[in-house]
């Protein structure tokens, strides 16, 4: 790849047809290419029709034969799918794209939303929990969801089961977001259905992934960073040690999102996430008021937050294959199985960002390194 490379870059404009929202489509939908990807194919080519027309070539120099990109009839057959359910793709840069959202490094081109997009607008809050919630976690969720929405709060989750539940339905009058694994059009669980249909009626569903798509268990990690990366804070009520509301957490601190967690009994470990929380400095949350203390002066600024730019550095100039390979072996020296923050591989390799950030999307095209939410690089299994 870098030889094809460009040494200029290029600003991310929205799409302003229905061919580049295509472009958008089939560029992000191509095989190997993900959200980083997207970014940094559309700064070293200007648009997505350049960078599908490139994506041969840089396959080619990332070692890969035969690459063929996202076709346009399967761009078509989601972009048909997506109007025919009633929804609506909502592409960064253009005015309904969330603004929280469009601040983070690793955010969604685009979004496919059903119902109430004008909630977009609103102060935002997360409230997710454990699936498996008691009693008593399943009150609190409904309570606090309820009080922050007369408190002028739109509600976000995730519509699983237990806290997710509850919280979705003590907010159906003030207002909910629902983000989804799968498509905007596929409902999971199955009981949450008549849920998902009294949201889709009075709230807003939303998701990165193609209409139809049936969820997978690798889906959620990525659709709990669209629920923090929205929100102004999380609130985690009951969470295990190991468990996705954790995920989401972590997802928020590394966002610069607040993180307040509702305490519960030791013995419980329902609640062991969230005292773990708690111990490492997330805010204890007693009721909606605590919730509000913390968070009322940040959505009550009048000016939104400023973007964050879109563009990375510029795109290093031409390398010899020697070269590459060198900087590919030292990259692949510094990773191993575990996460590890982009940042810190540049810092590791003396700070050369131009040179190892081009050289990243090689290494993720051959499928020899994997990108995770937050800015996370590691080997792939």
């Amino acid at each position: 790849m870098a030889d094809t490379v460009s040494s200029s870059s290029h600003p991310l404009l929205p799409p302003t047809s229905e061919d580049d929202r295509l472009g958008w489509l089939r560029l992000l939908r191509s095989h190997r290419v993900g959200v980083s990807t997207f970014y940094r194919l559309m700064a070293e080519h200007g648009t997505a029709e350049a960078a599908l027309a490139a994506l041969p070539d840089v396959a080619r120099a990332a070692e890969i034969d035969r690459y063929t990109p996202c076709s346009t009839a399967d761009a078509e057959g989601e972009y048909r799918r997506g109007k025919a359910v009633g929804a609506r793709l909502i592409c960064r840069g253009e005015a309904e794209y969330p603004a929280a959202l469009a601040q983070l490094a690793d955010a969604p081109p685009f979004l496919w939303a059903r119902g109430r997009i004008d909630l977009l607008d609103k102060p935002l809050i997360a409230l997710v929990g454990a699936r498996n919630a008691s009693s008593l976690g399943t009150r609190m969720a409904r309570a606090l969801a309820a009080e922050l929405g007369e408190a002028g709060f739109v509600v976000v989750s995730g519509l699983a089961r237990g806290v997710d539940t509850a919280a979705h339905l003590a907010a159906l009058d003030s207002g909910t977001i629902a983000v989804f694994g799968g498509g905007v059009d596929v409902i999971y669980p199955l009981e949450n259905t008549r849920l998902a249909e009294d949201i889709l009626a009075r709230g807003l569903v939303l998701s990165e992934q193609r209409p139809g798509l049936a969820p997978q268990a690798r889906h959620f990690p990525q659709r709990n960073r669209i629920i923090s990366g929205l929100s102004r804070g999380v609130v985690i009520v009951e969470a295990a040690a190991k468990s996705g509301s954790l995920i989401t957490a972590r997802n928020a601190l590394d966002q610069g999102r607040d993180v307040l967690a509702v305490p519960g009994h030791p013995f419980d470990a329902r609640a062991s996430g969230c005292n773990l929380l708690i111990r490492d400095g997330a805010r204890l949350v007693r009721n909606a008021g605590d919730v509000i203390e913390a968070l009322g002066p940040i959505c009550a600024a009048a000016a939104p937050q400023p973007e964050l730019p879109l563009v990375p550095e510029a795109a290093p100039q031409k390398r010899s294959l020697r070269d590459t390979a060198a900087l590919h072996g030292e990259i692949l020296a510094r990773l191993g199985p575990s996460p590890l923050a982009e940042d810190q591989l540049i810092r590791d390799l003396d700070g050369r960002s131009r040179e190892v950030a081009a050289q990243l999307t090689d290494l993720e095209l051959s499928g020899r390194i994997k990108r995770h939410p937050g800015g996370l690089v590691s080997l792939a299994s």
